[in-house]
């Protein structure tokens, strides 16, 4: 059989597998192995079931992915992102839709220390939600500000998307998060003006209450230093080159487990809590990574993705149409799939697109992120969406849909801004290197 139909017939079954509930690392090795011994040997292809997950885990650029998912879930348990929450509310509570733009505010800081779009969805849902909600913010608008904020997790650094693409496409995961900075300030920004236009076109949306005096203000300050401490000593010590990205991340799960002791003690229920959900999504991406690897073979060994440029070529699309059609891949598969398995099932193919049109693999990468975010609160699924509805079930899925329209919008206009002048991406990294 043709090695290119035979990496046809393997990427349709493996989609079929995935969409029969089987784990996406466990279908893409499986369809990897069984079709790179249809065009090479079972020797060979066996034998990628033992290098191939030896390497993942022998790779020290990818221990930082535990360690982060571990200081994320120290910080939660700590209690760091009410602190986010209450120093934003402290100084934009009393302006009409004021807490929805804490909200956005606090997703944004907790992204900071969090690294996961599904697990600041989920953190400030319980912290965030049910405030709007006694207050009498219209559910469309509060739900719809914590699924849109959840996404900041990913492209706010430090991001474990960003790491596993630094590594899958070997480029410097610092250049990452520094290209991160401008498009993560624009998508706050950009998030906060959707919270202004959605209460001027319908005031009823949410309400204004008194504001704050300068010592309530800054009582909110002085409790929220922690994560304020926890930030700059992890990014500063990174961008500062003081720490290199995991020695940061060691050292941001130290500080949040002091902080976790200071102000719960040695609660051990909780701790294995912690322990247990950061080590479940550590195993999550690890399996996703060996799965990717061993299918990337296969890929290649068909000759697969050289023929797929050769086809893009062919068609005689310019360069900006080949980049929508992408992005609008991305958008169906992130409302299908969570940010991790989204790019993972296709940086085999779009990889080498984006090198032969000549695009900057960091500016991709931030993109890619970007529209991942899209899809997770997409209708007509959205995992965000999905995450949301499964905590608040008194909240009907459509007015969470309704909700999310205006940051939507935002997002539309981010990418399209940043699709069309690239440099302000790579401005920065350009300018700090």
């Amino acid at each position: 059989m043709d090695p290119i139909t035979i990496a046809a017939l393997g990427f349709g079954l493996m989609l079929v597998l995935i969409f029969l509930h089987v784990p996406i690392g466990i279908a893409m090795a499986f369809v990897g192995v069984g079709g790179f011994a249809m065009v090479a040997d079972w020797a060979p292809a066996l034998s990628l079931l033992a290098s191939e997950p030896a390497a993942t885990l022998t790779n020290l650029d990818l221990a930082v992915i535990p360690l982060f998912m571990l200081m994320g879930n120290l910080a939660a348990s700590a209690g760091l992102a009410n602190d986010i929450y209450n120093i934003a509310h402290a100084f934009f509570g009393h302006r009409r839709g004021g807490l929805a733009t804490a909200t956005v505010l606090g997703c944004g800081g907790f992204g900071a220390v969090c690294g996961s779009g599904i697990a600041t969805t989920a953190t400030f849902g319980r912290v965030a939600l049910p405030e709007m909600l006694e207050r009498g913010y219209a559910p469309s608008l509060a739900s719809g500000a914590v699924a849109a904020g959840g996404t900041l997790g990913i492209i706010v650094p430090p991001s474990a998307i960003m790491v596993l693409y630094a590594i899958l496409t070997e480029q410097f995961v610092v250049d990452l998060f520094t290209a991160a900075v401008v498009p993560a300030v624009l998508a706050v920004a950009l998030y906060a003006a959707a919270v202004w236009l959605t209460v001027t076109l319908n005031p009823g949306a949410a309400t204004g209450f008194q504001r704050l005096g300068v010592r309530e203000r800054l009582h909110a300050l002085r409790k929220g230093w922690g994560v304020v401490l926890l930030a700059v000593v992890v990014l500063g010590g990174i961008y500062a080159g003081v720490f290199t990205v995991n020695e940061a991340a060691a050292v941001g799960v130290v500080i949040s487990f002091v902080f976790l002791m200071a102000r719960k003690g040695l609660a051990w229920k909780t701790l294995a809590s912690v322990l247990v959900s950061a080590a479940t999504s550590t195993a999550m991406i690890y399996v996703m990574v060996f799965g990717a690897t061993i299918f990337s073979y296969f890929m290649t060994v068909t000759d697969a993705p050289a023929m797929l440029v050769q086809v893009i070529g062919d068609t005689g699309l310019p360069a900006f149409g080949i980049i929508a059609l992408l992005l609008l891949l991305y958008v169906v598969l992130g409302a299908f799939f969570d940010e991790v398995a989204a790019m993972i099932i296709t940086l085999p193919f779009v990889i080498p697109i984006i090198q032969h049109l000549g695009y900057d693999l960091v500016w991709w990468g931030i993109i890619n992120v970007i529209v991942i975010e899209i899809g997770m609160i997409m209708p007509p699924i959205g995992i965000n969406v999905m995450v949301l509805n499964g905590m608040r079930r008194d909240i009907p899925l459509q007015t969470i849909y309704k909700g999310i329209l205006p940051f939507l919008a935002a997002d539309v206009v981010r990418l399209a801004v940043l699709v069309a002048f690239p440099t302000l991406t790579l401005w920065l990294p350009s300018v700090l290197k």
